[in-house]
């Protein structure tokens, strides 16, 4: 019970090594008998060894051979007395440095376990958070041998392949995601892979899947692992397919209401000549003038489609959102080309009515001319600027090309110098105007200026209005 209570303080050891000390040199004096008493100053040399530096124990083990050599009643004579002498410290400060040492390895013992204790904790802590967010996981992870054989797999892995919990440990992988199965083990010296692919998959009951994998490759001391985090994309796979559908009946429609519009101009102008022939009476009666009346009519009628009836689903739009979407999408694409691009954004842009992807599909179609355009030049730039109009907002895309030579022939379909179809301006005209805006050419001294103007969203009439109108008797 003492010592345990000396070793954690240091002026009590010293104070006790120091009373064992003179109790001991009293000792020594008070006897007159030749009796060896000397070694008992190891006891407080050891006491004072587990607090004092290595220096102070040499000046104790020093004390300790005076204080021996002083009250004992040897006699001293160089001969018999310096050895003695050095005996006695020799003694004294080897005991002394190796209690020290003993104290000081205990010590770094313990700290050094302290400090195992704590990263043990410290390891079971993360593991446990590690595996906690790991089997809360919405997406599936799992984990594979050299032998593509599944090691680990969380909740979500086995939801997704249609699996019983903790079924899929110890099953090939290949049997679900054939495609991870041809990912090479990774060997010493080889780089490892960090990379996503997409891939097919099949459920437990043979139900197929579309996926996408972000895996990597990594060395063990059991041997080479892959972990892969698998999402099923079959829902936004339907859902693109969908969409692009959509956009094609959609385009096509427009597309359709563009030319039926322009045939209905040409039926006009056939129908003009044919009144015209017509009241001069020279050809009544005649079947075949006739039967073109009503091919006109008949040509009217077909090409009756209304552009306005061909319109998108617009819906109000957040320009400044809608912007940075287009900035990420047409960016990387005019970087590949050098092309600097400078956007002039005005604050407080007000909403816009328009459909989103009619939109990216005019500004995508307007940028790749621009960079078309700009091919030949050494300095390429492209400016867009939205700005606000009196009835919407304008957004204005200006490249430094050559510039368009017949600003005559844009928005006219099938054009002979055009690169392919010739239909990119024309429908992307036609898609503005199926909501409301429209698409022109601004003529500029230097390269080519397209203005995309885009109205602002319809007001609806308030109930109290609706409820003031008169109604009309049937």
């Amino acid at each position: 019970m003492v010592l345990p209570l000396l070793t954690k303080n240091r002026a009590a050891i010293l104070t006790t090594a120091a009373l064992l000390t003179a109790l001991i040199a009293f000792t020594d004096w008070a006897i007159p008998a030749e009796t060896p008493l000397s070694l008992l100053y190891l006891l407080p040399v050891a006491l004072a060894a587990t607090v004092l530096s290595r220096t102070s124990i040499v000046v104790v083990a020093l004390a300790c051979t005076l204080l021996a050599e002083l009250f004992d009643s040897f006699i001293w004579n160089p001969q018999v007395g310096i050895p003695r002498d050095f005996l006695y410290f020799f003694a004294f400060c080897g005991f002394g440095l190796y209690v020290s040492e003993g104290v000081l390895s205990r010590q770094r013992a313990a700290l050094h376990l302290t400090d195992v204790e704590s990263e043990i904790i410290a390891r079971r802590d993360a593991e446990e958070q590690l595996h906690v967010l790991i089997e809360s996981s919405p997406v599936a992870i799992l984990t594979t041998d050299a032998n593509s054989t599944v090691l680990l797999a969380n909740d979500a892995a086995h939801r997704l392949l249609g699996l019983p919990p903790t079924t899929l440990a110890g099953q090939p992988v290949q049997t679900y995601l054939p495609a991870l199965a041809t990912v090479p083990p990774l060997r010493q010296g080889q780089p490892s892979f960090r990379t996503v692919m997409q891939c097919s998959g099949h459920r437990s009951d043979g139900d197929p899947f579309m996926a996408e994998i972000w895996f990597s490759t990594y060395l063990t001391s059991a041997g080479p692992r892959l972990t892969a985090i698998v999402v099923d994309t079959s829902q936004d796979m339907r859902d693109r397919e969908e969409a692009n559908l959509y956009h094609l009946l959609a385009g096509s429609r427009i597309l359709v209401g563009a030319v039926s519009h322009e045939v209905r101009n040409v039926c006009g102008a056939i129908a003009l000549v044919h009144e015209n022939l017509a009241r001069r009476h020279t050809l009544d009666g005649d079947q075949d003038f006739e039967a073109l009346g009503t091919l006109v009519l008949a040509l009217e009628q077909i090409a009756s489609m209304d552009l306005r009836q061909a319109a998108n689903q617009a819906v109000q739009l957040d320009l400044p959102s809608f912007l940075d979407e287009l900035r990420v999408i047409i960016g990387p694409a005019l970087h590949e080309q050098d092309i600097r691009d400078h956007w002039l954004i005005e604050p407080d842009l007000p909403p816009v009515w328009a459909d989103r992807q009619s939109l990216i599909q005019v500004f995508l179609n307007l940028s790749r001319n621009s960079q078309a355009a700009m091919a030949n030049q050494s300095e390429r730039l492209l400016t867009i600027h939205a700005q606000s109009a009196p009835h919407g907002v304008v957004i204005s895309l200006a490249d430094n090309g050559p510039g368009v030579h017949s600003p005559e022939l844009l928005f006219k379909p099938f054009q002979p110098q055009a690169r392919q179809t010739g239909l990119g301006l024309f429908l992307s005209r036609a898609l503005m105007r199926s909501f409301k805006g429209d698409l022109r050419y601004q003529s500029t001294p230097l390269g080519a200026t397209f203005l995309v103007e885009l109205s602002t969203p319809p007001v609806a009439p308030s109930p109290d209005l609706l409820s003031a109108t008169p109604r009309t008797a049937s």
